[in-house]
C-alpha cells in the first residue's frame, strides 16, 4: 500500500501510466471489449486488468493521470451502435470522474464503435474492468504535469 494513492492501483498500471507520454491514449474498457486482441497492437503490448467497474477505475486512474488540454478528444466514449447521441448511464457516471478530477466540466465525445477499435490498438495501453454494461469503453490522451511555480 502506498499513501495518497488508490488501492485498485496495481504496481504494473502504475508502472505504464509512469511510462506514458504527453499525447500517449490510455483506454479503460470493459468486460466485453476484444481487449486482449486490441492490447496485443498497442505500445505496451499485453493487457492490464483492474478488477472494478469502468467508474472507479476511472476515478482512480484520474488521480494521477493528468489529461491532455491540447486537444479536443483527450476524453473520449464509445458511441452507442446507431444510436451515436445517446448517452447510457456508464457515460453519465465517467463524465461526472472526468469533471471531478479535472475540476471543470470536461467534454467527452464520441467515437463511433469501429473508429474507437482503431484508437485502441494505437493506444499505449489497455485496461481491462470487470465492468459489465454496455458501452463501457473510454479513451484518455495524457497531458502534461507542469513545473513546479
Amino acid at each position: 500500500m502506498l499513501k495518497g494513492i488508490d488501492p485498485i492501483l496495481n504496481a504494473e498500471v502504475l508502472g505504464a501510466l509512469r511510462a506514458m507520454g504527453h499525447g500517449d491514449d490510455l483506454i479503460i474498457c470493459d468486460t466485453n471489449f476484444p481487449a486482449d486482441s486490441v492490447a496485443r497492437e498497442t505500445a505496451y503490448g499485453k493487457l492490464l486488468r483492474i478488477g472494478a467497474s469502468v467508474p472507479e477505475v476511472v476515478r482512480a486512474v484520474l488521480s494521477v493521470y493528468p489529461l491532455d488540454s491540447f486537444v479536443d478528444d483527450a476524453a473520449a466514449r464509445m458511441e452507442v451502435v446507431g444510436k451515436p447521441d445517446e448517452i447510457l448511464p456508464i457515460h453519465t457516471e465517467v463524465q461526472a470522474e472526468v469533471d471531478a478530477a479535472e475540476g471543470k466540466s470536461w467534454p467527452l465525445i464520441g467515437v463511433e464503435r469501429y473508429a474507437f477499435y482503431e484508437r485502441a490498438k494505437k493506444s499505449y495501453c489497455v485496461i481491462q474492468t470487470h465492468e459489465r454494461r454496455f458501452y463501457g469503453c473510454f479513451a484518455f490522451r495524457k497531458g502534461v504535469i507542469p513545473p513546479d511555480v
